[in-house]
């Protein structure tokens, strides 16, 4: 087993760096954000630092890339306080990983990638279409991390849409049958395999 300092690590190519750190985190859910500016355009990022903050309330966290890198998704949710939440499947991750260029403001991602975007009654944010499992969550909070001027954007789940033979009578949801991919790095995707459910844990 080779040891890698941080000090040699830091002294690494800048795209080097970044694929051997941010795949040390192991595989990720990876997933697009739906958004629409106040102007009306609709905006897809690509996200795979998605996490389950708590089930009551039922809330999910994400983080933001610096304004620089990403400004389009955050201004949109302060502007309208909505977003969904889209998972990328086997049938269209090629499409959606090209959410993960830089378009202007003024550009319909959905069109420029060739997805379609699905409106619902009362939820203001765009849906993913072609999604097998997606939801609606409202903004609580967004919490700058001063260090590498990040943002954990924290949401509150108001809908949920996905089939209903994918979730067990435990509520336990085989995302693995709906095609929920996963990422690793910057721009590998991976299918789940489920190995086996386990028992509740006790001492």
């Amino acid at each position: 087993m080779r040891y890698y300092s941080i000090d040699e690590i830091k002294n690494w190519e800048r795209f080097y760096r970044a694929n051997f750190i941010n795949c040390l985190t192991g595989f990720k859910p990876v997933s697009l954000v739906g958004t629409v500016s106040k102007e009306g355009v609709p905006n897809l990022s690509v996200v795979s630092s998605i996490v389950h903050l708590g089930a009551d309330p039922a809330l999910i966290g994400y983080i933001n890339r610096p304004l620089a890198a990403a400004p389009d998704t955050i201004q949109n949710i302060r502007d309208t306080g909505h977003y969904t939440v889209n998972h990328i499947s086997d049938a269209f991750f090629t499409k959606a990983h090209q959410c993960s260029a830089k378009y202007a403001p003024e550009v319909n991602e959905f069109e420029a990638v060739g997805l379609e975007s699905q409106f619902e009654e009362g939820i203001p944010a765009p849906f993913v279409l072609e999604s097998p499992v997606k939801y609606h969550l409202k903004l609580v909070e967004i919490v700058p991390i001063t260090h590498n001027q990040t943002f954990f954007v924290i949401g509150a789940l108001q809908a949920v849409f996905l089939s209903e033979s994918l979730v067990e009578t435990d509520g336990f949801i085989h995302l693995e049958n709906a095609g929920s991919m996963l990422s690793l790095g910057l721009d590998g995707y991976a299918n789940a395999a489920m190995v086996q459910r386990l028992p509740y844990a006790k001492p």
